[in-house]
């Protein structure tokens, strides 16, 4: 009966015992959590609090928006549409929508071919090809703007947004690279089962690459869709003397010339400018993530 006794007297006792001892687990598991991801929470800070900054201004008053407070006292949603009163931001928004997507169109159209090409097809000089692709990259769009400029001009296309378009429909140098990265991830056994089957290269283009890449030119068409949407330095130059081929970035940059006293109605326009590219990346996050991931498994 003793040690009946002590048994049950010990079976009691070494449940609080596991209680601390679980509570200091989770609490050093916390830590560890904090310890990893501090430097991705840092950084995440880093970029949203502009984003919730400009929101909140967007709603403040024009007195408000002067001063050091960055909660609203009152929220004043008119702003927006006082925004589209002052200025014609629809015509700006339809501007930038046409240059972004027949920029990303001609981006696919051309690059897509001639990232299968460099890929997959067997040719003499390909390599040579490539070099050159990759050189043409390194070469700052800055150095080319006055030649491209005379050539416009000369075709009297200066004063649109044609200049900016049209170059995407003849190759892009940055999307051939990374989509000859996303096509050198299939298996050659599927493309060698498509051409056993009788396909050429169009149909194994059409029918194979196209559908198992479909992450890398979703991001592919996200990167060409947002430098295009941000462009501030190809408008100013080639549609700068006319405003009505002014996107919205341009358009940004004059409206806060005129109202830079009136933050809050600034910050109300660079929410409009920034709201579709930020809904479009919600959208295609996991197709942006997964292209990413697949860039340069195999060189």
């Amino acid at each position: 009966m003793a040690t009946l006794t002590t048994a049950t007297d010990l079976a009691p006792g070494s449940t609080p015992r596991r209680g601390p001892a679980r509570r200091r687990s989770n609490r050093r598991g916390l830590m560890r959590w904090i310890a990893v991801h501090s430097i991705a929470l840092a950084i995440g800070l880093m970029f949203v609090l502009p984003l919730v900054f400009v929101a909140l201004t967007a709603f403040m008053s024009d007195r408000q928006a002067l001063t050091a407070d960055l909660w609203p006292r009152s929220w004043h949603p008119a702003n927006f549409a006082e925004v589209f009163r002052t200025a014609p931001l629809l015509k700006y928004l339809g501007n930038s929508m046409m240059y972004s997507l027949l920029a990303t169109a001609g981006m696919l159209l051309s690059s897509v071919p001639a990232a299968y090409a460099l890929a997959r097809m067997r040719w003499r000089g390909r390599q040579t090809v490539f070099l050159v692709v990759i050189a043409a990259m390194m070469i700052p769009p800055q150095v080319l703007s006055v030649p491209l400029y005379i050539l416009w001009a000369r075709l009297h296309l200066t004063g649109t947004l044609w200049p900016l378009i049209l170059p995407y429909f003849l190759l892009d140098a940055f999307s051939i690279f990374l989509l000859r990265q996303f096509f050198l991830t299939v298996p050659q056994s599927y493309l060698d089962a498509a051409r056993v089957d009788g396909c050429g290269d169009l149909r194994t283009l059409l029918r194979v690459l196209l559908p198992m890449t479909r992450p890398g030119i979703a991001a592919i068409s996200l990167f060409c869709f947002m430098y295009t949407w941000n462009d501030y330095f190809g408008p100013l130059l080639y549609a700068g003397e006319n405003p009505d081929e002014w996107t919205l970035s341009l358009a940004l940059a004059s409206f806060r010339g005129a109202h830079q006293v009136q933050w809050n109605l600034t910050m109300a326009a660079t929410v409009v400018v920034m709201l579709p590219v930020i809904l479009l990346f919600v959208l295609a996050q996991k197709s942006f993530v997964r292209g990413i991931t697949f860039t340069g498994v195999k060189g």
